[in-house]
């Protein structure tokens, strides 16, 4: 089974990406763009979800309608740069559960290390959706994932602004059942890891630290 991965190409996600890319864009329009298209693919991430149906009173008769099924879903931002796609999910799944979870590199084995984990604890019965507005060398976020796996969850979803070929493969051998929706699969990465042509250092331009 290999992870499959859903580019979500929709005229208003293209347009707002393009906007995303360009470097003069600012931390304020930059954090709205980030919202704004955190929202729209929240739309198709969410297409999934189980219903049961229910009856209910119209103005008019009673009628039998769906709403979501079971305990829904729970977000967790990868930290700090996935914090700026949490408010635009949440705009259209408001009632959604929050987790967190941030990871460093240890500078003598390289390998990542959890610092905070915060989850729901009832995981067993919610869907997950991590999210990163960056995937590059998929390392922190299959480590992410290697984590929140360990707590058991219903199913994780990993959603991206970008990604690159590189951490799409990384997640499809570390994770293949975890599905992959991004706005964009760019060409590649330089030397220093950075998506080409990318959009920066999301966390930079989210909260002007570059």
């Amino acid at each position: 089974m290999m992870s499959k991965v859903h580019v979500l190409d929709h005229p208003l996600i293209k347009h707002k990406l393009t906007f995303l890319r360009k470097s003069e864009t600012g931390p304020k329009e930059f954090r709205e763009l980030t919202n704004e298209i955190s929202t729209l693919m929240a739309y198709e991430v969410t297409r999934s979800l189980s219903t049961q149906e229910v009856t209910i009173e119209t103005p008019l008769e009673k009628t039998k309608a769906e709403v979501i099924a079971g305990k829904k879903l729970a977000v967790v931002p990868i930290l700090r740069a996935g914090l700026g796609m949490l408010d635009g999910i949440l705009k259209l799944i408001p009632t959604a559960r929050v987790g967190h979870i941030g990871l460093y590199r240890d500078p003598e084995t390289l390998e990542p290390v959890e610092y905070y984990c915060k989850l729901p604890t009832d995981l067993e019965e919610r869907e997950l959706i991590v999210v990163d507005p960056m995937l590059a060398t998929g390392g922190s976020a299959a480590a992410a994932l290697s984590f929140i796996k360990e707590r058991n969850p219903l199913k994780v979803q990993f959603m991206c602004l970008v990604a690159a070929p590189e951490g799409i493969e990384k997640l499809r051998q570390n994770h293949p059942e975890v599905e992959i929706f991004t706005a964009a699969v760019d060409d590649k990465l330089n030397e220093k890891a950075y998506i080409l042509p990318g959009l920066g250092d999301a966390g930079d331009r989210l909260y002007g630290t570059r």
